[in-house]
């Protein structure tokens, strides 16, 4: 017997959250999955994650949220964070930040823990070295259980690589999120960890990284600030599919997946 995880990639703009109206019943239907995560930080306009944002993915299946750089821009989220136990920030950042870095469930009688971390490169923020960090994290956490799954917020795909060869065999899975393409490198490693680069993300495949590429562009050629449009076209769900022992809690399958789904742009949205 095996437990079963869906990974679902970054949630970009309300394409993102009608795509996941649109699909998660088939991907349920599909997979029959225990357990729903999803990196949520770009939902709310792509750039974080509003409260009423978050409440509305939990009505529609999603089991526990997930965040990297981006995470804490919306004041109203921040301010419950420390009060919610379904929305994880990077376990790795300062201790005095808001809200908590994993989550205990149990899943047909396994105690599992699914950490949230964030890489040292890239991003605007003191972080924990996360090797180091998850060895400390480990050693607390086989206290309770010996599965442990990550999802690894990294802006490069050498320092995810790093990650996963160095926790390979004390972790269960380790699902990487940031750059929102799906990586076709979905295996299970040497000592039985379950591993993807990147698990992609729910919203335009007709975008750059969700967004409109005519502000994309325009960002681009003339380096002035201007405010990233949400883009609809050809929208899909794009994830990673996981199964563990029911019994040792080790990998046994992972698969990236993507499914097209019918999402319209809602009348009156020109941009």
């Amino acid at each position: 017997m095996s437990i079963r995880f869906l990974f679902l990639g970054e949630i970009v703009g309300r394409p993102g959250i009608q795509s996941i109206r649109s699909g998660i019943s088939g991907l349920k239907e599909k997979y029959n999955p225990d357990y729903i995560v999803a990196n949520a930080e770009g939902t709310t306009n792509g750039f974080g994650l509003g409260r009423q944002h978050s409440i509305q993915l939990f009505k529609l299946g999603i089991d526990l949220l997930t965040g990297g750089e981006k995470l804490f821009y919306k004041a109203d989220l921040v301010e419950v964070l420390p009060k919610s136990a379904n929305i994880l920030r990077p376990a790795n950042l300062p201790p005095a930040s808001p809200g908590r870095g994993y989550r205990l469930v149990t899943l047909k009688e396994r105690r599992i823990a699914i950490v949230n971390l964030l890489s040292t490169s890239t991003f605007r923020f003191s972080v924990q070295n996360p090797l180091q960090f998850m060895d400390y994290l480990c050693e607390n956490l086989r206290k309770e259980t010996d599965s442990i799954l990550i999802q690894f917020h990294s802006g490069t795909t050498a320092e995810t690589a790093t990650l996963a060869h160095y926790l390979d065999g004390r972790v269960s899975a380790i699902i990487g999120t940031h750059s929102k393409a799906l990586s076709a490198d979905a295996h299970i490693m040497d000592r039985r960890t379950a591993f993807i680069t990147d698990n992609g993300r729910c919203g335009s495949m007709m975008s750059a990284g969700g967004f409109n590429p005519e502000f994309e562009i325009r960002k681009l050629m003339t380096a002035l600030p201007e405010r990233s449009h949400e883009a609809w076209d050809e929208c899909e769900l794009q994830g990673a599919f996981v199964e563990i022992s029911e019994e040792t809690g080790l990998a046994e399958r992972i698969e990236g997946f993507r499914e097209k789904v019918d999402v319209k742009r809602p009348e009156g949205d020109v941009r």
